[in-house]
């Protein structure tokens, strides 16, 4: 078994498999210590609590995880890291890896207990799949840490006037805040952008009932869809509504049709919910919304 030292070398890591890091993959391996540490303090992991890592890559931060949490479910898609993998957390008993795309794994059958948290260095380009995937899931976690890209951070926490449909799908489900910037450098290789660490703490329930919850999003969808035009122009063309129909349902809802989707709260958009559901062909037109193409 290979002796480590505290700190894992990923460079020399991957020079002794023969590895490169896989750009499809987005693969940019969180290396720097301190930022590791602040990661996991983030998550306010306490020694009962169960982890799903998502994208283990060579083991770093698992290890950081498996020293506070009860247990660790880490997956990682790329085959080629799993030998390294398996060696490096061989002294770590609590951590259960699993191999495979986490988009197409069932979330319930990874964990074992009924609560569970997500910390992940994620690659950017599934950011949002990911996310949304989450907090959709049957079985919710208490709380999502996440390594993202910089901007996209800052679009997950934004507030009303800098609203974006990633940042109301967040609010739906959750309280983000962003906790932590971390610089290019403390990955390798490094990306061409600095990041940030997200926290979002998952209401008990979705501020919304579940019934209406595919209405909002089609809504949603359909208000950011041309996000120069004005709501009356955008939900016309989103909705399949008259024009008339949209200045009549936002203005039921006490929202100026000339405003843009990013200058709504979230009441707001709850109160367009209720405005539209009083037209019983747009709901019934929700019902059968295709969440798929979200």
């Amino acid at each position: 078994m290979m002796i480590m030292s505290d700190a894992l070398s990923v460079p020399a890591l991957l020079r002794r498999y023969g590895l490169r890091p896989d750009r499809r993959l987005g693969q940019n391996f969180l290396v720097d210590e301190n930022a590791l540490e602040k990661v996991v303090a983030a998550a306010e992991i306490a020694p009962t609590e169960e982890v799903l890592e998502i994208g283990a890559g060579l083991g770093s931060l698992t290890r950081h995880l498996a020293r506070c949490a009860s247990r660790v479910v880490a997956v990682e898609l790329d085959e080629r890291l799993w030998q390294p993998l398996q060696e490096i957390l061989a002294p770590y008993s609590n951590v259960h890896l699993v191999r495979g795309d986490i988009l197409q794994l069932e979330i319930s059958r990874l964990i074992s207990g009924a609560e569970y948290l997500v910390v992940a260095n994620i690659p950017y380009y599934i950011t949002s799949a990911l996310i949304r995937r989450l907090l959709e899931a049957p079985q919710k976690p208490l709380r999502l840490i996440l390594t993202v890209q910089e901007e996209v951070a800052e679009r997950i926490c934004a507030g009303k006037g800098e609203m974006s449909l990633l940042a109301l799908s967040v609010a739906v489900y959750g309280s983000p805040r962003l906790v932590t910037h971390i610089p290019a450098r403390a990955f390798y290789p490094p990306p061409k952008v600095n990041s940030a660490v997200v926290r979002i703490d998952l209401h008990p329930t979705p501020i919304l009932p579940p019934d209406q919850l595919e209405l909002f999003f089609q809504l949603a969808r359909a208000g950011f869809a041309q996000k120069r035009k004005t709501l009356r122009n955008s939900l016309a063309a989103g909705m399949g509504w008259t024009p008339a129909q949209a200045v009549n349902t936002l203005t039921a809802a006490g929202i100026d049709p000339q405003r843009r989707a990013e200058t709504l709260d979230l009441g707001e958009w709850k109160q367009l919910v209720q405005s539209a559901l009083q037209t019983p062909e747009e709901h019934n037109r929700a019902r059968g919304f295709d969440r798929s193409s979200r």
